[in-house]
């Protein structure tokens, strides 16, 4: 039997595997969408009639998962010019505040999120091809559910580093 943290972090690595995984297959069908509707519109005056809306929707996935990618390493857009000049001892309270407002707001867009999109479970509205517009936005609370539950941790880990240094 495996130990829980060689088992936790062999979790870790296969939820980053598999979003890695799926962003790059992402990318791959929309690359190849988008070529073969401009093969299509060039050589043959056609195209795939949702082709557009589904290159659409694999910008909305593929920006989202790829935020969440970010994510798991502290990599998220940031205006740091403040905390270069600041002391090592007030940076880590900064670095601490930063953490739980990211992971307040992302948690409050989870929220709202998941209401937008049982609305559009309850609009029936269909997105690409035959499949509702609901699953197509359904990466939008899942993606800053996972973000605001990552720096949540985040925050807990740094408060926790905090705290033993000022014992």
């Amino acid at each position: 039997m495996t130990s829980k943290p060689g088992f936790f972090s062999a979790l870790v690595s296969l939820v980053q595997k598999v979003e890695e995984g799926i962003l790059v297959g992402l990318l791959l069908v929309m690359i190849s969408t988008a070529v073969f509707q401009i093969f299509l519109r060039n050589f043959f005056d056609s195209g795939i009639v949702w082709g557009d809306s589904l290159v659409r929707v694999l910008v909305l996935w593929i920006g989202l998962i790829g935020a969440m990618v970010a994510s798991r390493t502290d990599n998220h857009i940031s205006i740091d010019i403040l905390s270069r000049y600041l002391p090592a001892r007030i940076k880590r309270f900064t670095t601490l505040v930063v953490h739980v407002f990211t992971a307040l707001v992302t948690g409050t867009m989870a929220w709202v999120s998941i209401r937008f999109v049982k609305m559009e479970m309850a609009d029936n509205l269909m997105g690409v091809a035959s499949v509702p517009a609901w699953v197509c936005e359904s990466i939008i609370p899942i993606a800053f559910a996972v973000i605001s539950l990552r720096y949540t941790l985040f925050s807990i880990n740094h408060l926790a580093q905090l705290m033993s240094k000022k014992s």
